[in-house]
């Protein structure tokens, strides 16, 4: 017998965290499967939107799809795909040095990328890769490209001039592992030592916020966002009229949620509280 519709009225969208809420190293969060499958069964709109800059949208499709998540390569907003429509409407045709640990080439479309080290455009009588005109720097997720090599080659074409995009600003994020250093530790002394401001494109910037609505053609007073991270997912979707859910799981820290300058909307145990939450909220509507 096919179970009847859940009914999750007071809520007609959610965009959802992928590390950390679904995932720790691409290994599913108990019971996360089954609550995305009741959300399926609900037929509400859902976008994954993460700050992951290890691979493509087809790629994180493929691992999540392989877990047995019921998703689908549209339903996937990254910040790579983000930073892509950015760059293309506020540098056109600007050579961009990408540091980034995964490859990500596909779902920057329309971005000029060079490499400072086999740039055939570059003089190879030279000792110095900062000979190659690079117009912007685009910084990704952290891992061991991120070198004492490769963050003063950015420094120097930041003294030049180059501007600053950076594709979020984590401190850490949760692996099998524990906690691991994320960008936003190495973009801090970037910024401090260049003297500039990155423009950051994904989350939690507004503009990545306003992203996932328009790809959802949705309302943020009828949206919610959920996510592991107090201030990136939650806070900031709030700022911009989502509501918003913090789950104790991936980075979850009771330090950081209490020191943290709002308070989420809603906090659950984990990303299987969720729809039980959106049928209380539904419920209420009524």
């Amino acid at each position: 017998m096919e179970r009847e519709r859940e009914r999750t009225d007071g809520i007609r969208a959610v965009l959802i965290d992928i590390d950390g809420v679904l995932t720790v190293s691409w290994e599913p969060l108990p019971g996360a499967v089954e609550a995305m499958e009741r959300l399926r069964a609900a037929d509400l709109p859902l976008a994954l939107v993460t700050n992951t800059t290890s691979g493509t949208r087809e790629s994180i499709c493929a691992r999540l799809t392989g877990a047995g998540f019921p998703v689908a390569v549209d339903d996937i907003l990254t910040a790579p795909a983000v930073t892509a429509a950015y760059l293309r409407e506020n540098h056109p045709g600007a050579r961009c040095l990408l540091l980034n640990s995964g490859d990500i080439e596909a779902d920057l479309a329309g971005v000029t990328l060079v490499d400072t080290d086999t740039d055939p455009d570059a003089d190879t009588n030279t000792d110095t890769d900062t000979d190659v005109d690079v117009d912007v720097v685009v910084v990704g997720g952290a891992g061991e490209e991120f070198g004492y090599a490769a963050l003063n080659r950015v420094f120097h074409h930041l003294q030049r001039g180059a501007h600053l995009v950076a594709m979020q600003r984590n401190l850490y994020w949760r692996t099998a592992a524990g906690l691991d250093l994320d960008t936003g530790a190495f973009l801090l002394g970037l910024e401090r030592a260049a003297r500039v401001e990155a423009t950051i494109t994904g989350k939690p910037s507004e503009a990545f916020f306003a992203a996932a609505l328009a790809h959802l053609g949705a309302d943020p007073s009828t949206t919610l966002m959920i996510g592991d991270d107090i201030e990136s997912d939650v806070l900031a979707a709030q700022r911009s009229g989502v509501t918003g859910a913090l789950v104790k799981t991936g980075k979850y820290l009771p330090e950081t949620h209490r020191s943290a300058d709002g308070t989420p909307d809603h906090v659950l145990d984990s990303f299987a509280s969720l729809p039980d939450l959106l049928e209380r909220l539904a419920a209420g509507s009524r």
